[in-house]
């Protein structure tokens, strides 16, 4: 079977955790961990959030660089980092298996409404003084969140996956994948020439990873983050487990827009457009997800 894993920002940071290496390194391990045994009998291709880098980074907004360093660098520099700890932790749980880390790019269209909609909060809290004076001297976008001002960027869909057939190619030859790390590096592509231009925005991890799974013709999209499974009602006093859903049902959940909606909207799209399985549910339960005796199922509609 061939499976597409999207690992959530907490396998490799929980909340309250110092973004420290060797913090990193212990949690990667962890993930692989509740990998490995799927890894064994199928084809894996493991996706990761970027959060624990570009979101305390030091570098989004640090004074001292002019300009600061813009944010396709710093996806590519956040793949190849977490991709490094995933790779090496896998290839110890795996010994002999042959597991590659590949910087990816992730086509996104020039007229995307989002780019007129920044919203995806990215770098350092500041205060509203200097926040505007920040946003004054490099043309930010600044909006307030709930710990202060930050800078907003856009956050647009998904188009095409550049290196899908390069990873295909890697899975056909045996190969377990790590890649499209935090949605991928954001660019748009001339029609003409094929040549990739980088832009200033941070792609869904959860859109790009239903996506590769869609391009790569996967039999499952697993998506694994730190709840045991999708909730109706969650966080309130009605709050029900959901177990098994259509997409159509899965978007009539009122989801939290930072947390499980971008989740949901994913797994709902891979169903619908391939036909195939999606699954939500805790990292420690990668297995039982994937052999359906936990998590949250998204199924197809049933067709009388």
């Amino acid at each position: 079977m061939r499976i597409v894993v999207a690992l959530g920002g907490n396998a490799l940071l929980r909340q309250g955790e110092r973004p420290d290496a060797a913090v990193q390194h212990v949690n990667a391990v962890r993930a692989v961990t509740a990998l490995a045994t799927l890894a064994r009998d199928n084809e894996l291709v493991i996706t990761h959030g970027n959060g624990p880098r570009i979101g305390p980074p030091v570098v989004v907004a640090d004074p001292a660089l002019a300009p600061p360093c813009p944010l396709d660098v710093l996806s590519a520099q956040t793949q190849g980092v977490i991709g490094s700890l995933l790779v090496r932790a896998l290839r110890d749980a795996l010994p002999g298996r042959q597991v590659a880390a590949l910087v990816t790019h992730t086509v996104v269209r020039a007229d995307d409404p989002a780019f007129e909609r920044p919203t995806e909060f990215v770098g350092h809290v500041h205060s509203w003084e200097v926040a505007h004076a920040l946003a004054r001297e490099r043309g930010w976008h600044i909006a307030k969140d709930t710990t202060g001002w930050r800078r907003v960027v856009p956050s647009p869909t998904p188009d095409a996956i550049v290196e899908a057939d390069t990873v295909h190619a890697l899975l056909s030859s045996g190969t377990l994948v790590v890649c499209a790390g935090g949605g991928g590096v954001p660019v748009t592509a001339d029609r003409g020439t094929g040549g990739l231009t980088a832009v200033e925005a941070v792609v869904d991890k959860d859109l790009t990873a239903a996506l590769l799974a869609e391009e790569l013709k996967a039999d499952l999209l697993l998506i694994l983050t730190d709840v045991p499974n999708v909730y109706a009602d969650f966080g309130t006093a009605r709050q029900q487990p959901v177990l098994d859903v259509t997409p159509a049902q899965l978007r009539d959940g009122a989801f939290p827009e930072g947390s499980m909606k971008p989740k949901a909207e994913a797994a709902a799209r891979f169903v619908e457009r391939t036909g195939g399985l999606a699954a939500i549910g805790a990292l420690d339960a990668a297995y039982a997800i994937a052999h359906g005796t936990s998590g949250t199922l998204v199924r197809p509609e049933l067709v009388l």
